[in-house]
């Protein structure tokens, strides 16, 4: 499949891990809904369809069931829910240098009891033991593209009854994940699922969803939600709907159009594509394999020499960072090769 000829990016964006590029289906779907909303055509009801789509669409990229599928507007007010659910005394594990927005909301809890315990990443999976009651940990790390495994990660946790929050944030759009082996799966949406900022997910498998506070207890949480709009009782919905805040809407409307884009194709192919295409850049520059999306170079310079290239990247932990998606092909990788050489 010819993936770049749904977009318009202009070559040498490698900053996918930052700033995902939209679809042309995406762009054109946002420029006539603003439009609407610039001759006051719009009704508010009109944007529930979009954050219907789109929970489906994410459901069915991360295997998870719609219904166990709460929406927010980013990952770490999603995460914050689950932190500030835990028990007094919960024992937390997480991985040296993970991103923020995954341990701040755990970090916090310190002061009623909450403990938490930093391992590196490598060492992750066999601190897994009976002194943990839950793990939090990105799939794909932000500051370099390491994976963790999460076969091992999944069977460890379940071995020692250990709950595992898991951000898909650096990972889901392009590695196949399957997000009903773990108890949450929380993801920002405009990285590699191409949507606008302010959408995010959390999957809740269903056993999990009782333990949980909805602190941002809202209106768009209602079983219905139209009629959950005045006064009480409070009347939230049954499934993890009942973790819903109030969407963002003109994003959903992007977010819908991109994920359904994204859901239609096989991730075995985009991991393949954007793989072999880091791959091929480390392997032009001499270094070894990678075997993520996301990759990290060591180069006198190479900040100012991509950027001087037209060659967009990020600078993370003191090193580039490059990420390869569906829009990027060999042409970029030489861009890069070209600059650096």
């Amino acid at each position: 499949m010819n993936y770049a000829a749904h977009f318009d990016v202009d070559p040498g964006y490698l900053n996918t891990a930052s700033l995902g590029a939209p679809p042309r289906a995406t762009a054109v779907e946002l420029d006539e809904i603003l439009e609407g909303w610039r001759h006051g055509r719009l009704n508010a009801t009109d944007f529930d369809e979009h954050v219907t789509r789109a929970r489906s669409a994410w459901a069915k990229i991360s295997a998870v069931e719609p219904e166990n599928v709460a929406i927010g507007a980013s990952a770490s007010s999603l995460i914050g829910i689950v932190a500030a659910s835990l028990p007094n005394e919960t024992r937390v594990l997480i991985a040296e240098g993970d991103f923020t927005s995954v341990i701040f909301p755990f970090l916090v809890q310190a002061r009623r009891g909450v403990t938490i315990r930093e391992v590196p990443l490598s060492e992750l999976i066999e601190s897994i033991d009976d002194s943990v009651d839950l793990v939090a940990v990105s799939a794909v790390q932000s500051s370099d593209g390491r994976r963790v495994d999460l076969d091992q990660l999944a069977q460890r946790a379940n071995t020692f009854c250990v709950k595992v929050l898991l951000d898909t944030t650096q990972s889901c759009g392009w590695l196949p994940l399957d997000g009903s082996r773990f108890d949450y799966t929380v993801c920002a949406a405009y990285k590699w699922l191409l949507s606008p900022r302010g959408v995010a997910f959390m999957s809740v498998q269903p056993q999990s969803l009782g333990s949980l506070v909805p602190h941002a207890a809202n209106w768009y949480a209602g079983e219905d939600i139209w009629n959950s709009i005045y006064g009480s009782p409070l009347r939230l919905a049954e499934r993890a709907r009942r973790l819903d805040t109030s969407p963002a809407w003109f994003s959903w409307v992007g977010a819908a159009t991109s994920l359904e884009f994204l859901a239609q194709l096989d991730t075995n192919h985009i991991y393949e594509h954007n793989v072999a295409l880091a791959n091929s850049l480390l392997a032009k520059l001499g270094l070894p394999a990678q075997d993520s999306a996301i990759i990290t170079l060591e180069h006198p310079n190479a900040t100012e020499l991509l950027k001087r290239a037209g060659v967009r990247t990020a600078v993370r932990a003191g090193k580039v960072r490059a990420s390869f998606h569906l829009y990027n092909d060999e042409e970029d990788v030489d861009m890069a090769v070209l600059a650096l050489t």
